[in-house]
């Protein structure tokens, strides 16, 4: 087997670890390097886990009382966005190293779900609770640690929202609670790759594009549409074989799908063409 394909299939099972058990041994920081590792095939893990050791032992240094979620937040933000200027990259907003979390501890900028990766990685590391908020649009964190709570937004400076301005960032005309709900860390993988999906669509990169509907079925081997995606990229890519067991996975879990002829007629093309190289 080529050894590039071989790296490829441990990244699937390593996430599939990741991923299996949002309770326990899910780890966080290393779902997003495996998302990271698309764009990035030979990333080094452990430097990267160094600089999450580091951030946190540095915020550490700068906290008066690791029992008041107040100083936390408020010492959180002075470092991170302020003293190193963790921002939001609104110049560029679409460039895929935004979805790769060791791009943005090296350059410091990034789009709200990798912030808040970021934030919620180094607060885990010092024992404080934060927890992801997946808002349609606009991916916040929230610290609650029963005594105190708020919301944060690490795209923007690490300001601290109230429900009235998260809905707002949400585009929502009325207040909906079920918004505020957060979100395991296998939905924020998930986000993450669909985030990077979509970038690597708009810039025409179909094999890495690719790369992320291969761990999306990692993560939700029951959705046949992604399936049917992976195969029309590949049949663009000239993959054909692949293409065709997509295709004929996606028939197979939707037999009564809408487009389920025109996915026919694709198999069939793909079984001529075969045929007439073998």
């Amino acid at each position: 087997m080529d050894p590039r394909r071989r790296r490829v299939f441990a990244k699937v099972n390593h996430l599939r670890e990741i991923l299996e058990d949002d309770a326990a041994a899910g780890r966080l920081d290393l779902a997003a390097l495996e998302v990271a590792s698309i764009h990035f095939p030979d990333l080094a893990v452990q430097p990267v886990l160094d600089q999450l050791n580091e951030l946190a032992s540095r915020l550490a240094d700068r906290m008066r009382n690791f029992n008041d979620g107040r100083d936390f937040v408020e010492t959180a933000q002075r470092y991170l966005f302020q003293e190193l200027g963790f921002h939001g990259n609104e110049a560029d907003y679409f460039d895929p190293l935004n979805s790769c979390l060791n791009q943005v501890l090296e350059r410091r900028t990034g789009i709200p779900i990798t912030l808040s990766v970021m934030y919620m990685e180094i607060a885990r590391r010092l024992s404080m609770p934060v927890f992801g908020i997946g808002l349609p649009r606009h991916f916040i964190i929230q610290y609650d640690d029963g005594n105190y709570a708020t919301f944060i937004d690490p795209f923007h400076g690490g300001r601290t929202l109230t429900p009235r301005e998260c809905f707002a960032l949400a585009g929502a005309e009325v207040a909906d609670l079920s918004l505020l709900r957060r979100v395991s860390k296998k939905q924020i993988a998930m986000r993450m790759l669909q985030n990077l999906h979509g970038v690597y669509l708009r810039r025409q990169d179909f094999a890495r594009a690719v790369g992320t509907l291969d761990l999306l079925i990692v993560g939700a081997p029951d959705v046949p549409a992604v399936y049917k995606r992976r195969g029309v990229l590949l049949l663009g890519l000239k993959r054909f074989q692949a293409a065709r067991q997509d295709l004929e996975k996606y028939l197979a879990m939707e037999p009564e799908a809408e487009d389920g002829e025109d996915v026919r007629k694709q198999i069939e093309a793909i079984h001529r063409w075969l045929a007439r190289v073998n």
